[in-house]
């Protein structure tokens, strides 16, 4: 287990510099978390502690050459799209090996010199940032080789703490670099290829993952999950069979979080070469509108933020987060808080929408029962709701895509529906699709998207 209290290392294991301990990423596979563990102990023992005072005077650093100088000390993307293989390992040529020993085995004050020349090299620290940068980047490719131990649940754990010991080193070197302490906010980028009828094209997309709130351990939304990746692959591949069409389509993302599918939609339907929008949140006849809907007002922030991003516009810096409309080509995209339990139906959340979509939503029994409310009242005769559930091997949120099954009826299955001669939500269609490589949490074995609509009975 990894911690991050100094009192937690050995004494006896030397400190040394980064660029002498820090193993290749290219070989990161090869690597199990034991062998990661000094590694990560040895920058965390280096760059914790506070130093003593100023640099003692007449200090003169370590002479080195480098033939590739750090420039970008900002956190790149965190996984999802991979980084170049050459991208991996610092480039640092080294005149001498530094080794400093623990000051613990010695009494020699010149030991605490020596640490704090290592501490104080900028080199030393540049290599230690995009060893991390890179390493989280790579980090959920490297948890989920775990599957192939023998000790499957403990590997897993032991590499989750490994990852999140990284990233609270990482969250120390950027505080220290501001004067300031400082969370980690990732940008993740994505590239999807478009098969709509005409030429294939790529979508990009880049959002940014903010740190999850330590006052809300329910604010999952500031980071984007496995099963809207897998959602927007699937829409791009066949927009058409998946509900998305340019004509007065009202889509309604629920649990927005990062907002990847509202993105995703907004720039098929952008590319299509319809006609361009009015400047009101609701889109006239012939073109499209999207409402992201998320309940909390830090996502609803980092959503806002991440449209903007993906679709620039001089008016995109509302001062309400919780009601926020930009304008696009086409279509329009609006942001507004939404709570499943107690829901407002106000403008404009007033009139039935085509097309919701929702990705990674139900973490209790009562989300499945507050979403079929939802879409009850929300979705159009004829509409189509695709729910995506990620099928998890372990822990509390296992068998939860049970909960969906047992709300929504088989629409095959007769002896679920009392003939009423009414309308009934009930599910169509379900996929089982498998994981992408590179994405997702290690204990996610695959995906459920089911396809809910209305059926007469």
């Amino acid at each position: 287990m990894y911690h991050t209290s100094n009192q937690s290392f050995a004494t006896s294991i030397p400190l040394c510099a980064p660029t002498a301990c820090l193993p290749s990423l290219s070989k990161l596979s090869l690597f199990s978390s034991s062998q990661l563990r000094q590694p990560l102990e040895n920058l965390l023992q280096l760059y914790t502690p506070q130093p003593r005072s100023a640099l003692p005077p007449k200090l003169i650093l370590p002479t080195r050459k480098h033939r590739q100088i750090f420039h970008d000390h900002s956190v790149p993307d965190s996984g999802y799209a991979s980084a170049e293989e050459e991208d991996d390992d610092c480039d640092f040529e080294e005149e001498e090996e530094l080794l400093v020993s623990n000051p613990n085995d010695s009494n020699d004050p010149n030991d605490d010199d020596q640490m704090d020349i290592l501490r104080a090299d900028p080199l030393e620290r540049a290599f230690a940032l995009k060893w991390l940068t890179n390493f989280i980047a790579r980090s959920d490719e490297w948890v989920s080789s775990a599957c192939d131990s023998e000790e499957v649940e403990e590997e897993l754990e032991r590499r989750a703490e490994a990852v999140k010991s990284a990233t609270n080193l990482l969250s120390i070197l950027l505080g220290d670099d501001q004067e300031e302490p400082t969370d980690v906010s990732l940008t993740r980028s994505f590239r999807f290829s478009l098969f709509d009828g005409q030429e294939p094209r790529i979508i990009e997309v880049e959002l940014n993952d903010a740190p999850l709130s330590d006052a809300d351990h329910t604010c999952v939304g500031l980071q984007s999950w496995a099963s809207s990746v897998v959602l927007s692959e699937r829409m791009c591949k066949d927009p058409s069979n998946e509900g998305v069409r340019s004509t007065g389509l009202r889509v309604l993302e629920l649990g927005a979080g990062t907002g990847l599918l509202s993105i995703v939609v907004a720039k098929i339907l952008s590319s299509s070469g319809s006609s361009p929008s009015s400047s009101s949140s609701v889109s006239p006849l012939g073109t499209a509108s999207i409402f992201a809907t998320d309940y909390h007002p830090e996502v609803l922030c980092n959503l806002r933020d991440n449209i903007s991003t993906n679709f620039p516009s001089p008016s995109s810096s509302p001062s309400n987060p919780s009601s926020f409309s930009l304008n696009l080509p086409l279509p329009t995209i609006s942001i507004h808080q939404l709570d499943w339990e107690h829901p407002d139906y106000s403008a404009p959340l007033d009139e039935p929408f085509d097309l919701i979509l929702g990705a990674d939503v139900i973490y209790h029994p009562e989300h499945a029962r507050w979403i079929k409310a939802c879409v009850e009242r929300l979705l159009a005769r004829g509409g189509i709701c695709w729910l995506m559930m990620a099928l998890r091997i372990g822990g509390r949120h296992e068998g939860m895509f049970h909960t969906v099954e047992d709300i929504f009826p088989d629409a095959d299955e007769d002896a679920h529906f009392q003939k009423t001669d009414q309308w009934h939500l009930a599910i169509l269609e379900k996929y089982e699709l498998g994981k992408m490589k590179g994405v997702g949490r290690a204990d996610e074995s695959g995906y459920l998207l089911f396809k809910i609509g209305w059926v007469w009975c």
